[in-house]
């Protein structure tokens, strides 16, 4: 196969292209913005394969993504392209609105009309794989509101999106399932946690707690720390959206999760203790820990359920939380040079003007 990538220099995405070239025979198109989060260096060890191509390019540019279709005649494509984080997504919601809705409707748009010229064998192989997110689906009841069994997210979970960033989200799946039934359009969705690992832009809090340790920066942590999130591996996910774009029947849905439920203030604490031992210091690195303002409508619990894509197309989560996590922490600590080119003088800006201590 050929598949285009969108936001293939991200984060999820260079996961996904790094897996694709290193264990598959399959052929990439990776199309990229490369906005502040993208970022080559994320799949330099793939990019001298034949079996890879960048072409830079705005997912809103519906001309351009339509020429690259049917120039390079692509047999899937996967869309990860996103602004993602809540943070930005509250001070800056314009920018969530016009990438993830704005460029969702030009992708699928561009889509449409490039599976439109293809033969009728092509046509009923083709895939549109949306990548989404868990928190379309809201909050979920906090071991604090309620005793015994806690529910998880199913793919028949009702969308109750909080934020800017998860609304636009919701916004997008609605979109694509729309140009699925309407126009017939061979879509697939999939909702996944909280991703971590290694290659992840420095904002985010496992990495943003790695890297401020290490530079003996205060560590911050929202409210009293007790949200809750399912913690899924890249390398994990990736191959998860592999096997649903190559395996999964039209118009199906599947969450994908690691099965890792962490408070944040226990995810901060067992990044110390790593740190500890694989990095030790004077004193310990959990004396950083900062306690700041909470987040504005911040969501108290995520949870996946995902049986569905268990059983159905045999997937699970090869790393734990534990393993996982080690591994990103050694990560990081032998690539501080790739942390070093991400991290630019507006990023340090906007998290020094992000995170106000609280008092």
């Amino acid at each position: 196969m050929k598949i285009l990538i969108t936001g293939g220099a991200g984060f999820i995405g260079s996961a996904v292209v790094r897996h694709i070239i290193q264990d598959t025979q399959d052929s990439v198109i990776n199309v990229d913005k490369l906005t502040y989060a993208g970022n080559l260096e994320s799949i330099k060890d793939v990019s001298s394969s034949e079996r890879y191509r960048f072409v830079q390019l705005d997912i809103c540019d519906t001309n351009g993504l339509i020429k690259v279709m049917n120039e390079l005649k692509p047999d899937a494509i996967m869309h990860l392209a996103a602004e993602s984080h809540v943070d930005r997504s509250i001070t800056g919601p314009a920018d969530f609105v016009q990438t993830n809705v704005v460029g969702t409707y030009s992708l699928l748009e561009a889509a449409r009309q490039y599976w439109s010229t293809l033969s009728a064998d092509k046509k009923q192989a083709f895939r549109f794989h949306h990548i989404s997110t868990d928190e379309v689906y809201g909050d979920l009841p906090h071991p604090d509101e309620m005793s015994g069994e806690l529910p998880l997210f199913t793919e028949t979970t009702s969308y109750a999106p909080s934020s800017p960033y998860s609304a636009t989200k919701a916004a997008s799946d609605h979109l694509v399932r729309a140009w699925g039934r309407t126009y017939k359009l061979p879509v697939i969705i999939t909702n996944c946690s909280n991703n971590y690992g290694p290659y992840h832009f420095p904002e985010k809090l496992i990495p943003l707690i790695i890297i401020n340790a290490l530079e003996k920066k205060p560590l911050p942590v929202y409210g009293k720390g007790d949200q809750i999130r399912d913690w899924l591996y890249v390398e994990d996910h990736a191959r998860a959206l592999y096997k649903v774009v190559t395996e999964a029947e039209v118009g199906s849905n599947y969450n994908i999760g690691g099965h890792n439920e962490k408070k944040n203030l226990d995810v901060v604490e067992t990044v110390c203790k790593l740190l500890d031992e694989l990095k030790p210091t004077d004193g310990h690195y959990a004396d950083l820990i900062t306690y700041v303002n909470d987040r504005p409508g911040h969501d108290r619990r995520y949870a996946i359920d995902s049986t569905k894509i268990q059983k159905e197309l045999g997937w699970k989560p090869q790393e734990t939380f534990e393993s996982g996590l080690r591994k990103t922490v050694q990560w990081y600590l032998s690539n501080s040079e790739w942390v070093d080119n991400v991290k630019s003088g507006a990023y340090q800006s906007w998290i020094e003007q992000h995170y106000e201590k609280r008092g």
